[in-house]
């Protein structure tokens, strides 16, 4: 069974969002895979690495369309954006020098880190840019 099921409690009704949304549970969703089934370093290291990069391409379209449009909680929103990428990084950075492994406990992390982050702080940006056009 997925980590992460999408279901519309997820989706900001932003198609270009909700559709990189639906890769980042897809890239946590194959990284818990991978880890139950086992599989080396090497192989969850790539996947860490997609999600990694990834992210950092989902947060820059957010970016990029809160400064055309002049989103009035976007340093708020960078902040956030910001620390999320560090303990990525962090995570990636630890499991690769073998500082950390990927259990549960750090499956969960990312679960929350991404479905709170939409279900927050993405939610509350989506009136505003529907009123901006966006959809």
């Amino acid at each position: 069974m997925a980590l992460i099921q999408w279901n519309s409690t997820l989706s900001v009704n932003i198609t270009q969002i909700d559709n990189q949304h639906m890769k980042l549970v897809e890239l946590v969703n194959t990284l818990h895979d991978r880890m139950k089934e086992g599989k080396g370093k090497a192989a969850l290291s790539g996947i860490l690495n997609e999600l990694t990069n990834y992210t950092v391409y989902h947060f820059k379209t957010e970016e990029d369309l809160f400064r055309k449009y002049n989103y009035p909680q976007t340093d708020a929103h960078l902040k956030e954006h910001d620390a999320l990428v560090q303990q990525v990084v962090k995570l990636k950075a630890d499991f690769d020098n073998g500082k950390s492994v990927l259990t549960l406990d750090v499956m969960n992390f990312l679960k929350d880190w991404l479905t709170l982050h939409i279900m927050g702080n993405d939610k509350a940006y989506t009136p505003f840019l529907k009123s901006q056009g966006i959809v």
